[in-house]
């Protein structure tokens, strides 16, 4: 553990203080967008309007300011980052303000304070739209052909599935849309899946959740897949307690994509009752740790979260956040193997991912070479490519 911490301290922390940059146009472009969006979405009144307005216009010109002082978890917040209160958002290191902006947003919609908006997600519009679209249709149909192929085949299509789910995430959807970027093409730039499938030893498998949604969905599949094969003979899916960046799941989000499987027609509905018995039964079983919300690497996870990833067969961590706080949020030389970074894991950890932020790791020379000749830095940002990455 000394020698991975050692490794992480030689890389420079990402900020978002380089206009242009990929974190400069998440906190100048996407914040703004997103604030906008959440307002039109909810006939807030002037209080609530007010307070969105003021964080849209902190977030541009003002200085990062501590919770109120009747702010429940104030105390946690300054634990985590009081030396930023004061600095610009641009000036900390960018996972920092970036996880701080959504928990100011929820202080401005009044989501923890007594009153008629508490625990109303702001975030759940949008959720719910990606559950009712024809693509999100056709997708559960199209399991109607898998379950004829054999039981190896389906899990191969699910695990990609799950991989590629979380590649149009809504703030994804906000900055694509902004630079008129297209859709791209889809790729692989590691593959570690045979891997991976060689750890669904029959014990338990974590899967630390990304987004709600149409990404939810293919998450739950191949764990009613692993479950129902003896793959794996209890799943543990950590969520997030509250609403955090813009699509991420909560166990609200959870029972929507169950009950949503749960009516739906052929395969998908059997595959939603499996699941809804497993969570009965508890072989699936929810985890909300308040680590999930917290703006720092897995490195400083606490003591209670490392002795229950230790004792699972495997830890898969699902996009691009999680990659993030999986490898630590720096600026890593791409070809840096995956082991070195994750090395602190207290057990074997995958990551399923699609690209939409500069930190990746565990590339050879000649994919990033390739990579950076056909499209320069895009392929790290435009959510085209993804990685499955294993550590044992």
């Amino acid at each position: 553990m000394p020698e991975a911490d050692s490794d992480r301290a030689a890389e420079p922390v990402i900020l978002s203080d380089v206009p242009g940059s990929f974190p400069w146009s998440v906190l100048a472009e996407r914040h703004p967008a997103l604030i906008r969006k959440v307002r039109d979405a909810f006939p807030y009144g002037p209080e609530r309007q007010r307070a969105l307005d003021a964080l849209l216009e902190n977030c541009a010109e003002g200085v990062i300011e501590p919770l109120g002082a009747r702010a429940a978890d104030r105390e946690r917040w300054e634990a985590w980052g009081r030396e930023y209160f004061g600095r610009s958002w641009f000036e900390v290191p960018f996972l920092w303000s970036e996880s701080y902006f959504y928990r100011q947003l929820l202080e401005a919609v009044g989501y923890f304070a007594d009153g008629p908006w508490k625990g109303v997600d702001p975030f759940r519009p949008f959720k719910l739209a990606e559950l009712d679209t024809p693509e999100a249709a056709e997708e559960l149909a199209a399991l109607d052909e898998l379950a004829h192929r054999p039981v190896e085949e389906q899990e191969s299509a699910l695990l990609h599935g799950s991989l590629w789910g979380n590649r149009a995430d809504l703030g994804f959807r906000l900055a694509a849309t902004t630079a008129g970027e297209p859709a791209g093409t889809s790729q692989l730039v590691a593959d570690d899946s045979e891997s991976l499938r060689s750890l669904f030893a029959g014990g338990t498998v974590c899967v630390v959740a990304d987004n709600a949604g149409r990404e939810l969905i293919p998450d739950l599949l191949l764990v009613d897949h692993l479950l129902r094969h003896g793959r794996a003979g209890r799943a543990v899916l950590h969520v997030k307690p509250y609403p955090y960046y813009v699509s991420d799941a909560t166990t609200a989000d959870v029972v929507d994509a169950l009950r949503h499987l749960v009516a739906a027609k052929g395969a998908a509905g059997e595959s939603g009752h499996r699941l809804w018995d497993a969570m009965t039964e508890g072989r699936l079983t929810l985890r909300a740790h308040p680590f999930s919300c917290a703006p720092l690497p897995y490195a400083d996870m606490p003591d209670d979260l490392r002795e229950e990833f230790a004792g699972a067969d495997v830890t898969i961590m699902k996009g691009d956040l999680n990659y993030r706080r999986l490898i630590g949020d720096r600026r890593w030389t791409a070809t840096t193997p995956f082991a070195a970074p994750t090395a602190y894991f207290p057990g074997p950890v995958a990551a399923l991912r699609t690209l939409k932020s500069d930190v990746t790791v565990g590339l050879d020379a000649r994919t990033e070479a390739a990579l950076d000749a056909a499209e320069e830095q895009r392929w790290r940002t435009g959510g085209t490519h993804a990685l499955i990455q294993v550590r044992r």
